[in-house]
């Protein structure tokens, strides 16, 4: 279900950021409140979709999910940019899966504790992990 909620949510920017038409930088404040409305309207409806499909806590896999879904934004800085647009609409939906997925588990009632943490440090890890390869990637 996360990855249909982050083809749609690529599918909403892109209709947003070309319904805007402007330059780049007369377009930042008024772009980055659209994008900021259309994450949080998504992950709200998320909310409502977990619930209404019989998801146990839906409402805390949604916010979980939230939180994995911006340190994995934070971990894909590491990764290059592309102009074409269907790469970044299989990132925006493996990474709504991977956090999605994670979520779930990181939620799931009779779980032990240890693998609950250790799903939470494991998508914590990527954002030195992101770090460092950006590191080594950029010219001394």
């Amino acid at each position: 279900m996360y990855a249909a909620l982050g083809l749609l949510w690529w599918a909403t920017i892109r209709l947003a950021w070309t319904g805007m038409s402007c330059g780049d930088w007369p377009c930042l404040f008024p772009a980055t409140a659209t994008l900021v409305l259309i994450t949080a309207g998504v992950l709200a409806g998320a909310a409502w979709a977990l619930g209404h499909v019989g998801v146990a806590n839906g409402r805390r896999v949604a916010v979980k999910a939230a939180w994995m879904l911006a340190v994995l934004r934070l971990a894909g800085e590491a990764l290059p940019s592309w102009s074409a647009s269907w790469p970044q609409a299989i990132s925006a939906v493996a990474a709504f899966a991977v956090a999605g997925g994670a979520a779930g588990l990181a939620t799931t009632p009779g779980l032990a504790a240890r693998w609950r943490r250790l799903t939470g440090f494991g998508v914590l890890a990527l954002v030195p992990l992101a770090l460092m390869a950006i590191w080594l990637r950029a010219p001394l």
